[in-house]
């Protein structure tokens, strides 16, 4: 989860739209795990500060002119540590969480250099970082069948990292069809997978997530041959029903 450098006054917040959803659906996966929970609050908010911190300091490591930067990573550093303190004193097993969490930022960041932007490595570490939401939300929802929040940590898992693979394969990989037939690939497992073992709504939407993995580049390319290119944030919204559809399909349907 992270943002290109911002423009100036506008530090305080990314610019990384789909970075909400990569945060919004494995909290709600986790969620769906357990029992919906006042703590749910303190820990979905410490978990956007994690994300703006996460995404000020690679926009601060990418940044030629970096003083801006520093007032806004300084404050959602400290913010994180004081949340991350409090969530961890009322539910002490989520410090386990530091031992994904730790790893993973420091790749993330010190991957980010100026005048750079994020490779799929650097994607697919973030859904790492995301997918710790699940068994924390499960958890603070007061579920403990390891099963069950390994299950639904699984579930996120697949969607996250296709979801990654389909808006890669028509924005920074568009016309590359290797790439495309990869993340087609990559959703078929995942549709059989959900078909053998999964409920029937799951293998419905593992369908339908595929044929959109599929479809969805060749639409791209041919509105683009006809001069009629989407535009990102027609793909993004693809990506939001999607991210919708499972949502509704984990709290009607968890394993």
């Amino acid at each position: 989860m992270t943002s290109q450098p911002g423009r100036t006054g506008h530090q305080w917040l990314p610019h990384q739209h789909g970075a909400w959803a990569m945060l919004a659906v494995p909290f709600l996966i986790g969620v769906a795990a357990g029992t919906a929970s006042l703590w749910h609050v303190l820990l979905a908010t410490t978990a956007v500060t994690g994300y703006l911190a996460s995404a000020t300091v690679q926009a601060w490591r990418r940044a030629r002119k970096r003083d801006p930067l520093v007032l806004p990573m300084r404050v959602y550093l400290v913010a994180l540590a004081v949340q991350g303190a409090v969530i961890a004193a009322a539910f002490p097993l989520l410090v386990v969480s530091v031992v994904v969490l730790a790893p993973t930022a420091l790749i993330v960041a010190v991957e980010a250099k100026a005048g750079t932007r994020r490779d799929l490595a650097n994607s697919l570490m973030q859904v790492v970082q995301a997918l710790v939401l699940v068994p924390a939300a499960a958890l603070v929802g007061g579920a403990t069948d390891p099963g069950r929040m390994g299950v639904a940590t699984a579930i996120a898992a697949v969607y996250l990292f296709g979801t990654v693979l389909v808006v890669r394969s028509v924005l920074r990989e568009r016309g590359n069809r290797r790439f495309a037939v990869r993340s087609t690939a990559f959703h078929a497992v995942g549709a059989a997978l959900a078909a053998l073992t999964l409920p029937a709504p799951w293998a419905v939407l593992g369908l339908g997530l595929g044929l959109r993995a599929w479809l969805l580049p060749v639409v791209v390319d041919r509105r683009a041959r006809a001069g009629r290119p989407l535009r990102p944030v027609h793909v993004g919204m693809v990506e939001a029903v999607a991210s919708v559809a499972v949502v509704v399909v984990a709290f009607l349907a968890m394993p």
